[in-house]
């Protein structure tokens, strides 16, 4: 299965917000003829309605693939008009948090071959990275093209248990938040010493944004990394000591967060 079969089978995209409008700007960029598109939202944007996909139309009877981007408390009212679709060759992608395959299942029939999904929020440029796993109806070729699709927003992993997604919540579904926030408190930290709140700022994001872009690109670990500039004695160790404190810094509070996330995880999946 592969973008031609999705072309020609056509593609259903329930709900088309952030996320939705996103992954459809990656596919027609990628090629995917915007008439092979059916777009399903109540509010669907201006630049939605301008790309030339059929909007809130008639379905195509058994479309290669229908991806579920419907906030979660939206999917008990949104999903059963596709139920029709399910233990049939059309996959089903879901990319709602917190809703886990065999829920789908209930309402798509059993048989439906089924693929969850936890992108996050750099998709919207293009810097994403989402998780997949799929039920044991979703076929290789099916986990090919669902990575295909999903490649358009970013990086793709795969996962060996639906399980380990309420951790993956907890790293990277949850972690934009994080570094945000560690991007407020550093140039909250520069103010105080006396930087003005607009050069903190930029001081703040261009360093994390930087530093992630090293990471990824760089051949040596993070590890390594903060080795290489932190000098002995110097300012960095300064900072680092305080920051690599086992009770108060990073190593604890991380732990501890990305746990509270996951167990959040668990608790909204199991209602």
């Amino acid at each position: 299965m592969d973008m031609d079969h999705v072309a020609r089978a056509g593609l259903v995209l329930l709900g088309c917000g952030k996320m939705g409008s996103a992954m459809l700007e990656g596919w027609l960029k990628q090629g995917l003829p915007a008439a092979s598109v059916y777009v399903i939202d109540p509010h669907p944007s201006d630049w939605v309605k301008s790309t030339g996909v059929h909007v809130n139309a008639d379905l195509p009877d058994a479309p290669a693939i229908v991806l579920v981007a419907v906030k979660p408390q939206m999917m008990g009212a949104a999903l059963p008009t596709l139920a029709a679709m399910g233990n049939g060759e059309t996959l089903f992608v879901s990319v709602a948090a917190g809703t886990p395959i065999s829920q789908f299942e209930q309402v798509l029939g059993a048989r439906t071959p089924i693929i969850r999904a936890m992108p996050n929020t750099p998709a919207a440029v293009g810097r994403g990275i989402t998780a997949i796993i799929g039920n044991d109806h979703a076929s290789a070729g099916q986990m090919d093209l669902a990575q295909l699709l999903l490649s358009a927003v970013g990086q793709v992993v795969r996962l060996d248990d639906e399980s380990q997604m309420d951790a993956v919540t907890g790293v990277s579904g949850s972690g934009p938040a994080y570094v945000f926030h560690l991007i407020e408190t550093l140039a909250a930290a520069g103010q105080a010493q006396g930087l003005s709140p607009e050069l903190a700022m930029q001081l703040a994001k261009a360093t994390v944004a930087g530093a992630g872009a090293l990471a990824e690109q760089a051949d040596d670990s993070p590890s390594q990394l903060r080795v290489n500039v932190t000098s002995p004695n110097g300012t960095t160790q300064a900072a680092l000591e305080v920051l690599m404190d086992e009770t108060n810094g990073f190593p604890a509070l991380l732990t501890r967060a990305v746990a509270a996330a996951t167990n959040r995880s668990k608790e909204l999946a199991n209602g």
